[in-house]
């Protein structure tokens, strides 16, 4: 439970940071971060494809 109440503290933390961003920064953030979690994907596939 403990877990879950930080969870959402952080999010609205975040949240609350991005509604304060300029709209360029944020758009520019989120860019990142995609490319990053596919990045990420990617390399999961590609390294559980070849350990099997």
């Amino acid at each position: 439970m403990l877990f879950l109440v930080a969870a959402l503290l952080l999010l609205g933390f975040a949240l609350g940071t991005v509604a304060h961003a300029p709209l360029s920064f944020t758009l520019v953030a989120a860019a990142v971060i995609g490319v990053w979690l596919a990045v990420f994907a990617v390399r999961e596939r590609h390294g559980r494809r070849h350990q099997s």
